[in-house]
């Protein structure tokens, strides 16, 4: 106990003296130092407008605006470490100080890197300061020599108890080996997909299709890997894969049908990115859930509306359910809109002005040509209908229908063409004479 309270009062005594605080307060000068140098960094950069993306240049800077602060705090330790040694001063803790800000410039640049080579919108963008501190604190506690210590003191943690022995550092380097495979798996798996997405002669759904199926074997092989490499006996798992098999029998099944049916859709190219569907079921020219394929995830479809707003449609559904899509072969897709007219009026004149109505639209195709229709005789007036063909539904088709109803409109108000309004009629007849009403009659027997 005297021992220990002797060596913490040691401690504290070295730390207090005169070499030591002035090293300490030149880091603290320097880490100050290098976080406004690389706020001012930042800034300058912001001013400048270089904020472009997606280009060398733009990466580049980006790049030297994350090392800038490490980059200055490694000039200041350095010229500290210079002016202390120059005078016969101790400098160890700026030399290590030195060390740990240079390791980590260097781990954040490669990560940097990494995110680079793996591009935008994946796991590790969202993980890349966490991984980046993860790794330097592992490289930190190496080169202060704590490392051994660490995992000294965790190999005597037994998590399982029995004859094979597993501790916590075996749980930890395990993590850390699988992580690494997946990591290797995942980058090989975009490098494949960024070059099977160039290959044009390709339909662009076998594209996707080829990229998921990679993707999705490479991430199981670098686990597979990484769990063997971290020294567990992969025949091990046997069990392990039949509950996972069991599970996916009984509690995964909708999700394993929607991975299994983004494939099969992926595959015989049904609906690709691009096409225009609508998945109610309706025939016709409904409108109700028509939408653009965006993407074709592995669980989902991105369908998005003209409001601006994503369906998430599960793929099971467009596999089981009736899809309207209406570019599957050919973008061409016919309207029918109906009016009615008086009997008053001529159904030859009619006809002639619906074709006038339509002959201007610039949409409206030419060929096949617009054509009107005589349908019935109604009970108020004749139903006349006129057909033509838009090749573009994905710019709408409700905002046709309203610019063609409107020129029907004034077209009918020049030829002084009526459109009738339901009407009934109710007559009230005299009483006949030596016939009386039900209620003056006698009641109705039982």
């Amino acid at each position: 106990m005297d021992s220990a309270s002797s060596g913490i009062r040691d401690f504290f005594a070295q730390l207090a003296s005169a070499q030591v605080l002035t090293e300490i307060i030149s880091i603290v000068v320097a880490a100050a130092l290098a976080v406004a140098g690389g706020r001012y960094v930042r800034s300058w950069r912001q001013r400048s407008g270089r904020t472009e993306s997606g280009t060398w240049l733009g990466a580049s800077l980006e790049g030297l605006v994350i090392a800038a602060p490490m980059f200055i705090g490694i000039v200041l330790l350095f010229l500290l470490h210079l002016l202390l040694t120059t005078f016969g001063a101790h400098a160890d803790l700026l030399y290590v100080a030195l060390q740990l800000t240079l390791a980590l410039a260097l781990v954040r640049l490669g990560t940097y890197g990494m995110r680079l080579m793996l591009g935008r919108q994946t796991w590790f963008d969202a993980w890349e300061g966490r991984i980046a501190v993860a790794i330097w604190m592992v490289i930190a506690l190496e080169l202060v020599g704590w490392l051994e210590k660490i995992q000294a003191t965790l190999e005597h943690v037994r998590l399982v108890p029995g004859r094979n022995v597993f501790t916590l550092w075996e749980l930890v380097k395990g993590v850390v080996v699988v992580t690494l495979f997946v990591f290797v798996t995942t980058l090989l798996a975009r490098t494949v997909e960024r070059r099977v997405m160039r290959l044009g002669s390709i339909a662009l759904s076998t594209r996707i299709g080829i990229s998921k199926f990679t993707y999705f074997v490479l991430l199981g092989i670098g686990i597979l890997l990484g769990i063997n490499a971290a020294g567990v006996d992969v025949t091990t798992l046997n069990v392990l894969t039949g509950g996972i098999g069991i599970g996916l029998g009984f509690g995964l099944q909708t999700i394993a049908g929607n991975f299994v049916s983004g494939f099969v859709l992926l595959i015989d190219k049904s609906i690709k990115p691009g096409d225009v569907i609508s998945f109610t079921g309706h025939t016709g020219t409904s409108t109700e859930n028509f939408g653009w394929v965006q993407e074709l995830r592995g669980r989902y479809v991105v369908v998005r509306d003209r409001d601006g707003v994503e369906t998430l449609v599960p793929n099971q559904n467009l596999i089981t359910n009736s899809v309207i899509n209406w570019s599957y072969s050919d973008q061409r897709v016919r309207l029918r809109l109906p009016v009615m007219i008086s009997y008053d009026d001529d159904p030859e004149k009619a006809l002639d002005a619906l074709l006038e109505a339509v002959a201007d639209h610039p949409r409206i195709l030419r060929e096949p040509a617009p054509v009107t229709r005589l349908m019935a005789f109604e009970d108020y007036g004749m139903r006349l209908e006129v057909r033509f063909w838009i090749a573009d539904p994905m710019n709408g088709v409700n905002n046709v229908r309203s610019d063609v109803n409107r020129a029907i409109w004034r077209v009918f108000k020049q030829y002084d063409i009526r459109i009738p309004v339901a009407q009934r009629e109710l007559r009230m007849l005299p009483p006949v004479e030596g016939r009386t009403s039900p209620a003056s009659g006698p009641p109705p027997e039982l």
